[in-house]
């Protein structure tokens, strides 16, 4: 036993198998618990080169020792076993004496693992070969079959040859339809050709090696169940190769049309298409054709709702009696969100309403009219002789989101082993500013209370940080928390002794901020106050921080800190100059009757503080610095001058927050990637909310420039802080509402909603802003569309319109070059123009706008019929009809 011990742990596979050959089972039972205990030893650090060379002779080791099938299944694709894996033909030599009934057993239970435990597919097709059982159809062992029949290199053959030769084909074939995200396994193999898969297994349903109508109707099924984009491709290629007969496509028209009505848009393209070709034929009945356009005009997408009109005119034309049923079917298009869609169906039924007959049908297609835009409303009334019913319109009321609440936060936790819980929620996903304050609250206040109970509940949920038990010099750890103090985990350093309190003095008294950027002065002012809550904890240990906002956007009433300091006055403790600056910059100066009567009692506490605090609340702090435009590459950006209020009697490492911002201190590097400390810039100056955002501007920047990730999602959190909503701020919703990622445009929206709801948007601001940044390039028309739609869909259609109506005329002056008298159609529209029209245009139609829009006649009067020429003619007549009334 000591010898396979010895030869298991010196990696030696072959003597290990060998000697395991020599043994009985119960000797090999009894063997296990030291292989399971070897397991456990190598699982603690198994990257070092002795467990590296010991894991492939232990995994042989252990199937052969175990005599359960659950257990050799759970070792056999244990996840530590993974990296440095017996080969699968060594584990097969080693099961291979066992019976076959117990092999098929193992077999399948490893099939069973998900496809992200990687079972070779060799180690489990070599067991099915063993035992004889039938074969498994698992996601794991189907997905292994695929690859390992792809790898066509491996022995000079081709995919089709291969699937000749397996002889369990027509059950794994059967599987692969039933298969989740196989497509993209199949696509790496060539797209035609013997190495193809969807042409073998078309031509092996010619040769009747797979029977071809289950495997048509597996693949029309797997095409109407839906799944990822790769698999849509590779099955629908698929059923392209099998080239179906006329006779098969119209047995399966039922398929066709469930498919042209739910599946994804590339695969409802192509059952429309043979369905227009059996109805063009005379194979698709008049009620099977009205069945798939209700269904087919009903979708979102232009190309196939087009292509629906253009084959019920085709069939109108060779079946006008069909007129009755086809004419109705073709007005159910009067209600697509797209104007242009709708035009198209109201020539179509307007060239054949001629030959319905009926006042039944009269009135639905009078019905479906008032669906219509009002233009097309007001012609269907002449061209079909229908009228709609009348109604009073009813006066345009905007619907906007109702404003967030603000979140007032929980007072820090009481007890040591809930605020301990809280510390590790922290640290291990991050918090919201609320959370952030009030667990820091909580250390502070029982770091103050006993700092030795602290400490013990905190054990287990600092236990696994890496500086705990670094080996590392001191040096390189006070540089780590230097550079950037990590927030919460500065004060657990610090509770921890891992940190000189002459290192907390220097950042106190020097003010180590790591890089100058940007973003300095507001990294600069969040750090400062916990570098100086650290060295007081490990100094004089603070009752409480006096900063703790009273909301979650970092807002602090003023009343509650005029209480707090009289608290420090009562208890006799030193105010932190960093947290009183903090509370300050915090505490609510708008509402100028709480923050006079506070100032009042602050002034009759007669400290310092005190007469400091009744200064501040009733100084004008509303006053914003002065801004200047500068542009960079297709970017604009803002400047801003200086502001005193907050450079006088504040400490050095916030003075920088009233200093100009310039273009040019954006270049320098910056370190501040971490998305989650924005946020808690914001709660810096809850009530100065333009300073922050000058200083973020170029980071929204490059949401669309640039097409970064994430980099607006904070806007929400900017709509819902305080202060005057500026030139920055509206610029920033502009980069957002333009940005790549529709999550970001998403938020943007979100934050354009908020401040209308607030009465804090300019919509004219906005608009004009927009239209400069398309015009340079920065945002494209097809972003923006989609954020303006969505803001649209919510209700805020005046608040669309308003901002439209000032970044149209920016963009339509470039195209006003041409009209319907000159040579030439004008120059070339940007991407997404007439969609943006198309936006403005329902939205005026919605809100009753009337006005006149400057350069939209001359975009209206270019020659032809474009898209965007058709959307110009129809705003102008929407905003032309209340002028002519």
């Amino acid at each position: 036993m000591s010898s396979l011990m010895d030869a298991v742990r010196g990696g030696r596979t072959a003597e290990v198998v060998s000697l395991l050959d020599g043994m009985t089972d119960p000797e090999r039972r009894a063997l296990f618990p030291e292989l399971k205990a070897l397991r456990k030893e190598l699982r603690a650090d198994q990257w070092t080169a002795e467990a590296r060379r010991a894991y492939p002779a232990l995994h042989a080791a252990g199937v052969a020792c175990q005599t359960g099938a659950a257990g050799v299944a759970s070792w056999l694709a244990a996840s530590d076993m993974r990296w440095w894996p017996a080969s699968p033909g060594v584990l097969i030599d080693v099961l291979g004496d066992r019976a076959p009934g117990w092999l098929a057993d193992v077999a399948h239970r490893i099939a069973e693992r998900p496809v992200s435990a990687r079972v070779p597919y060799e180690l489990m097709a070599g067991l099915v070969r063993l035992s004889g059982c039938p074969v498994p159809t698992t996601e794991a062992y189907v997905h292994g079959w695929v690859e390992h029949i792809g790898h066509v290199w491996q022995r000079g053959d081709t995919v089709l040859d291969r699937l000749r030769k397996d002889p369990h084909l027509g059950r794994l074939a059967a599987a692969l339809f039933e298969t989740n995200d196989i497509g993209s396994r199949l696509a790496w193999t060539a797209v035609e050709g013997p190495n193809s898969w969807t042409a073998a297994l078309a031509q092996l349903t010619v040769e009747g090696v797979l029977d071809r109508g289950a495997t048509v109707d597996a693949c029309l099924a797997r095409l109407l169940r839906g799944g990822p984009a790769a698999d849509h491709r590779v099955f629908l290629r698929m059923l392209q190769a099998f080239a179906l007969t006329r006779d098969e496509q119209r047995e399966r028209t039922a398929d066709w049309l469930a498919l042209a009505a739910d599946a994804a848009s590339v695969v409802a393209g192509h059952a429309q298409s043979v369905l227009a070709s059996l109805a063009l034929d005379g194979d698709l009945t008049t009620r099977q054709l009205v069945e798939m356009s209700g269904a087919v005009l009903f979708r979102t997408e232009r190309k196939l709702v087009r292509g629906q009109l253009v084959l019920l005119g085709k069939v109108l034309a060779r079946v006008p009696a069909a007129a009755g049923e086809l004419v109705p079917a073709a007005a159910q298009a009067f209600g697509h969100q797209d104007s242009e869609v709708q035009e198209r169906a109201l020539k179509l039924v307007e060239r054949h309403v001629g030959r319905v007959r009926g006042s039944d049908v009269r009135g639905e297609l009078a019905s479906a009219a008032e669906q219509l835009i009002p233009v097309l409303r007001a012609r269907a009334v002449q061209s079909l002789g229908v009228s709609p019913a009348p109604s009073e319109p009813e006066p345009y009321e905007e619907v906007l989101p109702p404003a967030p609440e603000p979140v007032r936060l929980a007072p820090a936790p009481e007890s040591v082993a809930e605020l301990a819980e809280e510390v590790g929620a922290l640290l291990a996903s991050g918090a919201d500013v609320a959370t952030f304050e009030r667990t820091l609250d909580g250390l502070v206040r029982h770091a103050h209370q006993d700092r030795g109970a602290l400490v013990e509940a905190l054990g287990p949920v600092v236990a696994r940080l890496w500086w705990l038990t670094a080996e590392c010099s001191q040096y390189r750890l006070d540089d780590y928390f230097v550079q950037q103090p990590q927030r919460l985990e500065l004060i657990l350093a610090t509770l921890l002794d891992k940190i000189p309190t002459a290192t907390l003095h220097a950042a106190v008294q020097r003010g180590m901020s790591g890089s100058d950027c940007v973003h300095s002065a507001l990294t600069r002012a969040f750090n400062a106050r916990i570098w100086e809550a650290a060295y007081r904890i490990r100094t004089e240990p603070l009752p409480f921080l006096l900063s703790t906002p009273t909301w979650g956007t970092g807002l602090l009433e003023p009343d509650e800190l005029v209480a707090r300091l009289d608290e420090y006055r009562r208890l006799g403790a030193r105010v932190s100059a960093s947290d009183f600056a903090q509370a300050l910059l915090r505490v609510r100066r708008t509402d100028r009757t709480a923050a006079e009567t506070a100032a009042v009692r602050a002034a009759a506490l007669g400290t310092a503080e005190g007469t400091r605090l009744a200064r501040w609340l009733t100084a004008d702090g509303t006053a914003l610095p002065t801004a200047q435009r500068r542009t960079a590459g297709p970017r604009i950006l803002l400047e801003c001058g200086e502001l005193l209020e907050l450079q006088e009697d504040f400490p050095p490492a916030f003075r920088p927050l009233g200093r100009p911002v310039t273009v040019h201190g954006e270049r320098r590097h910056c370190y501040h990637w971490d998305d989650h400390i924005r946020p808690h810039w914001l709660a810096v100056l809850p009530e100065r909310r333009e300073l922050v955002a000058v200083r973020l501007l170029r980071d929204f920047s490059t949401a669309a420039v640039d097409d970064t990730r994430g980099t607006a999602a904070i806007l929400p959190l900017l709509a819902e802080s305080g202060g005057e909503a500026g030139a920055a701020v509206h610029l920033s919703v502009a980069y957002g509402l333009g940005a790549r990622h529709p999550e970001d445009r998403l938020a943007a929206v979100d934050a354009l909603l908020v401040l209308a709801t607030r009465g804090r948007l300019d919509a004219g601001r906005l608009g004009a802003d927009l239209g400069q940044l398309v015009r340079r390039g920065a945002v494209k028309p097809s972003r923006l569309v989609e954020s303006v739609r969505t803001a649209a869909a919510t209700g805020a259609n005046a608040t669309v319109w308003e901002m439209l109506r000032h970044t149209l005329p920016v963009l339509l002056a470039d195209l006003a070059t041409g009209g319907a008298t000159t040579p030439a159609p004008g120059p070339a529209p940007a991407r997404g123009m007439a969609d943006l029209l198309a936006v403005a245009a329902e939205c005026a139609e919605r809100t009753g706008a009337r006005e006149e829009l400057p350069h939209l006649a001359r975009a209206a009067d270019r020659r032809g019929s474009s898209r965007l020429v058709t959307q110009a003619r129809r705003l102008r007549s929407a905003l032309a009809d209340g002028l002519a009334a």
